[in-house]
C-alpha cells in the first residue's frame, strides 16, 4: 500500500494531567508510542518531574464504524486521510511538583484528566489540577477514567458517580468520562474518537509578534563532540502568537543569571535561528499548536539542564521589559487546593512571601501592598516578561508544601 501526504506541524496541544499514579504517561505511551520520562530522575522515581511531551499524527479510515474511524499508524487502514498532528503535554502529577504542572498548563489549549478507578476521587491533585485547568483558561476536558483493569464493575460504576459529583456544578459537568486500561490499550480506540470530536484546532493569532514560553531547554551533543562539530543550544516551548521563522533574529528574556561587580543580574540573550523541529520533522516555521525545539547559534553550555525555562522568546527587541515587580488582580480560592483537609485560604499578609506562576516561569515573590482585591510584589530571585491581562497562579507555602490558593490578572 502506497499513498502521499504533508505532514503538517502539530495543530493543538493537548495536556495529560491528573493524580500521581493515575497511569498519565502510561496512556500518553499507549495513544503515541512515545514514554514522555526522558530524565534519569524521572525513570529512578517512576514519576513525571519534568513537562514532557509527545507528538502523534492522526488518521481517518473512511468507511469504518465510528470507534475504528481514526487511528495512528496509517498502515492500520485503506486509503488513510492524513487529520491532522497533535501534541500532548504530559505535567506531574506529585504535589510538590505543582509549580512545574502549571507551567505545563500555560501550553495547553484542551486537556485529559486522567482519575484512576481504584481510588476515591477527587485525590489532592486531582483537585488542584482541575482548578489549575480553571486558572489558565482550558476548559475543554475529557475525563479518562483509568486503570478499570484493576477493579470490578462495581467499584468502577462508584468512581464513575464519584467523578460526576466532583464535576457536577463546575464548567466541566458536562465532560465526557471515557473508561479505559492504558496499560493495556482498552477503549484507547474510544478515547481517540472523542478527541477528535471535541478537541479543536484553536483559531490562531498568526498577525501577532510572535512569542514562545521556554519549557524546556537542551544542550543536544555528546559528551567529547569535538568543538567544530557542536550544535547550539536548543529552547522548546510552545509559540503562542505570531510565526517564527529559519533566519529570524530572536531574543530570549530575561535570560541568563550573571555575576558581574558582585552584582546578580539576569542579562538577554540574543541569537539566530537555526532550525525548528517538531518532533522528528524539520519545518521552515514554528506558528502557534504543538511543542517545538528551535535550533540556534547559541552555546549549548546556556541552554542545558533547562537553564532557560521561564524565558520567553520574540523577536528581537520585541518583548517587554522583565519586570522584577508586579501589580496583580487577584482571587484566593475559599479552600486550600491540595490537601486532603480542605482547610479555609487566610487573607494575604504585607510581608508575606508567596510563589508566582506566569508563563512557564515560577518566581518567589514579596507582597509589598493590597487590598481586598489587589496586590503589588516585589520579585525576589528573578525578573518575569509579563504583559497587562496575562494570568498568573499564586502559591503559598502550607504544612511545608507550596499549595495553590488562587489566581490573577496583571494589571501593567
Amino acid at each position: 500500500m502506497s499513498f502521499e501526504f504533508q505532514y503538517r506541524q502539530p495543530e493543538i496541544n493537548i495536556g495529560v494531567v491528573g493524580h500521581v499514579d493515575h497511569g498519565k504517561t502510561t496512556l500518553v505511551q499507549a495513544i503515541t508510542g512515545i514514554w514522555t520520562s526522558r530524565h534519569s530522575e524521572e525513570l529512578l522515581r517512576s514519576m513525571t518531574i519534568k513537562v514532557g511531551y509527545a507528538d502523534t499524527d492522526i488518521f481517518e479510515c473512511p468507511g469504518r464504524g465510528l470507534y475504528e474511524r481514526y487511528v495512528t499508524d496509517p498502515i492500520e487502514c485503506q486509503n488513510p486521510v492524513y487529520r491532522r498532528s497533535i501534541s500532548f503535554v504530559d505535567s506531574p502529577g506529585h504535589e510538590v511538583l505543582m509549580a512545574n504542572m502549571l507551567s505545563g498548563a500555560a501550553l495547553m489549549d484542551s486537556s485529559l484528566l486522567v482519575i484512576a478507578a481504584n481510588e476515591p476521587c477527587p485525590q489532592p491533585q486531582t483537585r488542584e489540577h482541575f482548578k489549575a485547568l480553571e486558572i489558565i483558561g482550558v476548559k475543554n476536558i475529557i475525563v479518562v477514567q483509568n486503570k478499570v483493569d484493576v477493579v470490578d464493575r462495581d467499584r468502577a460504576k462508584k468512581n464513575y458517580e464519584e467523578i460526576r459529583s466532583f464535576l457536577a456544578g463546575t464548567f466541566a459537568e458536562n465532560a465526557p468520562i471515557i473508561p479505559v486500561s492504558a496499560l493495556h490499550k482498552v477503549n484507547v480506540d474510544a478515547l481517540i474518537v472523542a478527541m477528535e470530536e471535541l478537541f479543536k484546532t484553536p483559531e490562531r493569532d498568526l498577525s501577532a509578534k510572535p512569542v514562545m514560553f521556554v519549557a524546556r531547554s537542551f544542550d543536544v551533543n555528546r559528551p567529547g563532540t569535538p568543538p567544530d562539530r557542536l550544535i547550539g543550544g536548543v529552547v522548546g516551548g510552545s509559540v503562542t502568537r505570531g510565526i517564527f521563522k529559519v533566519g529570524d533574529e530572536i531574543e530570549i528574556s530575561p535570560g541568563i543569571r550573571v555575576t558581574e561587580g558582585g552584582k546578580t543580574m539576569f542579562r538577554k540573550l540574543y541569537t539566530r535561528i537555526e532550525s525548528i523541529r517538531f518532533g522528528e520533522r524539520s519545518f521552515k516555521e514554528a506558528k502557534p499548536g504543538g511543542l517545538v525545539a528551535i535550533g540556534t547559534g547559541l552555546d549549548p553550555s546556556l541552554t542545558k539542564a533547562d537553564r532557560l525555562v521561564g524565558s520567553v522568546v520574540g523577536l528581537a527587541d520585541q518583548l517587554p521589559e522583565p519586570q522584577t515587580h508586579l501589580a496583580v488582580d487577584y482571587h484566593l480560592f475559599e479552600r486550600v487546593v491540595g490537601t486532603r483537609e480542605l482547610q479555609k485560604v487566610p487573607p494575604l499578609r504585607v510581608g508575606e512571601k508567596i510563589m508566582i506562576t506566569a508563563g512557564t516561569a515560577t518566581v518567589m515573590a514579596v507582597v509589598k501592598r493590597l487590598s481586598a482585591d489587589w496586590f503589588e510584589a516585589d520579585l525576589v530571585d528573578k525578573p518575569v516578561v509579563s504583559w497587562k491581562s496575562m494570568k498568573v497562579a499564586i502559591s503559598r507555602n502550607i504544612m511545608n508544601r507550596w499549595r495553590l490558593v488562587g489566581w490573577g490578572v496583571v494589571k501593567h
